[in-house]
């Protein structure tokens, strides 16, 4: 009998918060690193940004002889090929993950999707609806943040509270945290945060480059990558680790 795979949604009513970077370094590091099995479904239509992801990166390593070596390596110790990454449309993200899994010859731990900016792309809700937990990084920008709180907001009350839906939980967490900023602003907004009753993870991401940094021939160290965990030079200060830690606790891998 096959075990029970989570399925987990990082998503957001706004674009360009870091949603499809979180679902990437969550998946590598867990499958790379921790040994999990994962597989992503990517329906962040039309662009399918982490499939693109994987096709650069698969030409970086084929025309690179350092990431050749990394990659041979990877795959000799870990004894398996790098995780798949599956395309579909936001109304048949679910459909795509259930017969993925039943036709897989193998069990999986987790089954991230990375879903459109919007909810108001065709299929987003009954997706969500479909999924075990969501994740939504939120920022300080008071016109982001309005639009995450009422993402995080509909969701809760439709879905999380819904006995009908499978949705376990809807978690908030801070991204893109300037480390000078995050005080008297950050505790009013947290107020806001707990007045709706939403849930808010104790780790916070620092605002810094590093998460915009793939393979590159010019730079050896890795950080956003479908074939590669992140650099653990790289990894340190991010508080990546801590993040992957609590939402590892929160969904109970």
């Amino acid at each position: 009998m096959k075990k029970e795979t989570l399925y987990v949604a990082f998503s957001t009513q706004k674009g360009g918060v870091g949603k499809t970077t979180f679902t990437v370094l969550v998946a590598s590091y867990l499958y790379y690193l921790k040994g999990y099995n994962v597989a992503v479904v990517d329906c962040d239509y039309p662009q399918h940004s982490i499939s693109a992801m994987r096709k650069r990166d698969a030409e970086q390593v084929n025309g690179d002889e350092y990431y050749k070596q990394l990659a041979f390596h990877q795959f000799k110790t870990l004894g398996k090929k790098a995780y798949p990454v599956l395309c579909s449309s936001p109304d048949e993200a679910i459909k795509t993950a259930d017969e993925f899994l039943a036709s897989a010859g193998m069990d999986y731990d987790v089954v991230f999707f990375d879903l459109p900016g919007t909810v108001n792309s065709e299929g987003v809700i009954n997706s969500l609806s479909g999924v075990d937990y969501i994740f939504t990084p939120i920022t300080a920008d008071r016109v982001v943040l309005e639009s995450s709180l009422s993402f995080a907001v509909a969701i809760h009350k439709l879905l999380v509270k819904s006995e009908a839906c499978r949705l376990k939980g809807l978690h908030l967490f801070w991204n893109m945290v300037d480390g000078r900023e995050k005080t008297y602003l950050y505790t009013l907004y947290e107020q806001t945060i707990g007045e709706l009753e939403l849930p808010l993870m104790k780790v916070f991401i620092p605002d810094t480059k590093r998460f915009k940094k793939e393979l590159d021939a010019q730079r050896k160290t890795v950080f956003r990558s479908t074939l590669f965990p992140a650099d653990k030079r790289l990894v340190k200060g991010s508080n990546m680790e801590e993040l992957i830690t609590e939402i590892a606790y929160l969904i109970k891998l």
